[in-house]
């Protein structure tokens, strides 16, 4: 027999609608999710990736369904909404997962020193161009309100649903270089805490989690030297300012999402769980 408590953790048979799915960090959450029971509606810019999530999903014996969206494009999500609810029926779940970081909003070095100010080939922050900073920031935070109007209409009208957005531990302690990621989550959180009041009335949970430093496949060429195979200088800044002392597994990520999705965290809305190994904690 199934406990009382274990009972609030059952997520079977309700629909998840997860963007950025066809990457890691997301493909890993939309397959946990599929094992435990839940139908995932994967949605990816990239239509290749997606596919290739949903194929897995399906062959593990989940059940998904891959959808080819712009988080950017304000019709085609409502497009994508209508979609999805045809094909699929409502959704339980959103997970705002859509985002990542440019280049063109990041600065070379840590710290601006004058003599950098000379040197044509030292990207500083008078380098950056309104445009360059804001294709990071309206990917992860215009992205997140974008895909919110389009899917929770239909959580509000029924009166339930879970909206779980992708924040980043760089939001609470702005990372070097990063200023334009930094302050994008930081909008996150902020819109994460702002929905959960304004939705809270028509049965809507919105939370967030914060992820620290996860040893992905991308973070893998920036994190590791490609010759050597040894971590970067950088790399060994993040380890060491870790407290648990390593760099995140995606599958870090599953427990919290389980539980903020479930009705074990009924009573929680407007959150935001750091899972950095203690980054966010540690100041020396």
């Amino acid at each position: 027999m199934t406990s009382r408590v274990m009972q609030q953790f059952d997520l079977s048979g309700r629909l998840a609608v997860i963007t950025g799915a066809g990457g890691e960090l997301c493909g890993t959450m939309a397959s946990a999710l599929a094992e435990v029971g839940v139908r995932v509606a994967i949605l990816d810019l990239n239509e290749e990736q997606a596919v290739k999530r949903r194929d897995a999903i399906r062959q593990a014996g989940g059940t998904a369904e891959a959808f080819v969206c712009d988080v950017l494009d304000e019709s085609a999500m409502d497009d994508v909404a209508s979609l999805v609810e045809q094909q699929m029926g409502p959704p339980d779940f959103l997970i705002n997962g859509a985002g990542g970081n440019n280049p063109n909003g990041s600065t070379d070095k840590d710290f601006l020193e004058k003599a950098d100010l000379e040197l044509p080939d030292t990207k500083t922050f008078f380098d950056l161009s309104l445009a360059g900073y804001s294709q990071t920031f309206s990917l992860n935070f215009l992205g997140t309100f974008s895909t919110t109007r389009a899917f929770a209409r239909s959580m509000a009208e029924r009166g339930s649903g879970v909206i779980l957005n992708i924040s980043s531990m760089s939001a609470m302690t702005p990372l070097t270089k990063v200023g334009a990621y930094s302050a994008a989550k930081a909008a996150v959180s902020n819109f994460t805490r702002w929905s959960a009041v304004h939705f809270a009335k028509a049965g809507l949970r919105v939370n967030a989690i914060a992820p620290g430093f996860f040893m992905t496949e991308q973070l893998k060429f920036l994190h590791i030297d490609q010759e050597s195979g040894e971590l970067t200088p950088r790399a060994k800044q993040v380890v060491a300012h870790t407290p648990l002392g390593r760099y995140g597994d995606p599958d870090d990520l599953v427990g919290a999402v389980v539980w903020l999705l479930s009705d074990a965290a009924r009573f929680v809305t407007g959150a935001v769980i750091a899972i950095d190994g203690g980054f966010s904690s540690y100041a020396i």
